[in-house]
This record gives C-alpha cells, sequence and structure tokens, in this order.
C-alpha cells in the first residue's frame, strides 16, 4: 500500500539551491548519442560532469563521485564492465547511483544486463514505464519509447522499490516516483521534450546529482525531475522557441537562470 508524499514543493526549492551551491562531481557512464548533451544539462542546472566509462578508471572514479550514472542506452562490452566496476565501487563507498534500463525489454542482452546491476540495489532506477515493467518479466517498449503510461506501471516500480530498496521513477506525461511507501507526481513537463534526444538519460544524471547533495533519494529524484519538466515548460513558452532545435536551446538556458522559488512556484506535485 502506498501513501501520498509530503514532499512539497519547498523540498524541490532547497535541493536545487543545495545542489547550485555543493556543485557535486556526477560520473557518467552513459551513451554514445547523449554524452555531449547530459554535459550540457549537468553544467547548465549546476553540478560538474565527468564523463568517465572505461573499465580502467570507471571502478576508482566512482570512489571519489559525488553521483554515478549506469545509462544502458549503447552497450559495448567494455563500457558494460566499467559499469559494474563502477557499480561495485560505488556501493562499496557508499557512492549514490543511478540505473537507467534504456530499451530493458526490447533487447535480450541488455535486459539481462539490466537485470544484473539492478539487483546491486540502484539508489534510484529511473526509465520509462515500458522499461521499468520489463524489469518484472514485461514485454519492454517500441525500442526505446514506451507503449505503456506511468499510471500502469506504477504497480511494478511499488515492487521493485521494495525488492530492491530503491526508489524508482517513472518519466512520462505526468511523472510517477516512488519509494515503495510513498508516491509522488510530477505534471509539469511538453511534448516537446520527446522530440530532443537524450533528455530522459540526462535526467538520470540530474538525479545523480541532487542524490549526491540530499540524503533522502525520493527528495532528490522528485527534485531533478520538477526541475528539468518546470525548465522545460519554460522553454517551450519562450518567443525564441520554434521547433525541437530551440527548444533544447532554451531548455539549457533554463536550466542554467531557473530560481528555487520559481521552481516552487511552478512545480506541479500530487
Amino acid at each position: 500500500m502506498t501513501n501520498t508524499s509530503s514532499i512539497g514543493p519547498g523540498d524541490c526549492a532547497d535541493a536545487l539551491a543545495t545542489l547550485r551551491e555543493r556543485s557535486p562531481l556526477v560520473q557518467c557512464l552513459t551513451n554514445i548519442v547523449v554524452a555531449q548533451w547530459t554535459a550540457n544539462v549537468l553544467l547548465a542546472v549546476g553540478a560538474a560532469p565527468a564523463m568517465v566509462d572505461n573499465p580502467e578508471e570507471a571502478g576508482a572514479f566512482a570512489r571519489i563521485a559525488g553521483g554515478v550514472l549506469i545509462n544502458l542506452g549503447t552497450p559495448y562490452a567494455d563500457t558494460t564492465a566499467a559499469m559494474e566496476q563502477a557499480v561495485g565501487a560505488a556501493s562499496d563507498a557508499g557512492t549514490p547511483w543511478v540505473l537507467d534500463p534504456v530499451a530493458a525489454g526490447a533487447l535480450a542482452w541488455r535486459t539481462e544486463i539490466a537485470r544484473k546491476l539492478l539487483s546491486d540495489s540502484p539508489t534510484v532506477l529511473r526509465g520509462n514505464a515500458s522499461e521499468v515493467m520489463a524489469l518484472t518479466g514485461g514485454a519492454g517498449g517500441k525500442g526505446v519509447d514506451s507503449v505503456d503510461t506511468p499510471e500502469a506501471a506504477l504497480d511494478a516500480a511499488v515492487e521493485l522499490a521494495g525488492l530492491h530498496g530503491t526508489v524508482v521513477a517513472i518519466s512520462g506525461p505526468v511523472d510517477h516516483l516512488t519509494d515503495g511507501a510513498r508516491v509522488v507526481k510530477v505534471a509539469n513537463g511538453h511534448p516537446l521534450l520527446t522530440r530532443v534526444t537524450g533528455v530522459g538519460c540526462a535526467l538520470g544524471a540530474m538525479i545523480a546529482g541532487f542524490a549526491a547533495v540530499l540524503d533522502d533519494p525520493l527528495v532528490a529524484a522528485v527534485a531533478a525531475t520538477a526541475t528539468l519538466t518546470v525548465a522545460a515548460d519554460a522553454a517551450a513558452s519562450s518567443p525564441s522557441t520554434a521547433g525541437p532545435g530551440s527548444f533544447a536551446v532554451a531548455l539549457l538556458d533554463q536550466l542554467a537562470t531557473l530560481t528555487p522559488a520559481e521552481l516552487a512556484a511552478r512545480v506541479r506535485l500530487s
């Protein structure tokens, strides 16, 4: 049984202020399509990116990073080995880490990797509804796109949270986040977010950054999601936005200029 969380707009505002004050170092083992975009998003919001994803260094770096992102968008044998080393080192050092099981369920090898990494209890599991459901036996989505709704995936998310002691963040038109006992819904965001590649991947990195500076992983995941989606609302309404390209630029600008007070005023939580 889940209960509505008491996490509110003020918690998101405080989290953003803390992130910017501490500028956490976020190690990103992520896919080749989105590495530069992810780094730019982290810089814009106030964190420090480090794309250390080789097996010779990944484990050692995870011990000194503030947070770690493990993203399975384009897995290769060597990066997968680096991911396993980073997860082991992060777990040993108490470094929070985020698992983004991109396209889990759609392809057997990456699904196996995702399930193996999930067994190591990530701090936060972030994915779309089909990816989350695939980790409890579902069929997955259409490539990287979800064919299920966050509402439909909530039971699977609660199950995974309980089994692995993790927070599960389901992205969608209304984001659903749970630690198994609390559920938070974030209703901000704009359809243009789906027209820019790597926004969800960058959100995983943002969650790792917020988790690096906060004690409550659910607050971290909610605050990161709120920050990105509120910034997206503002970017979409900017006079300079004419389509996906200008929206992406405006989103970076809004992430950089969004104030904690504006975040608290604009976020729609339930």
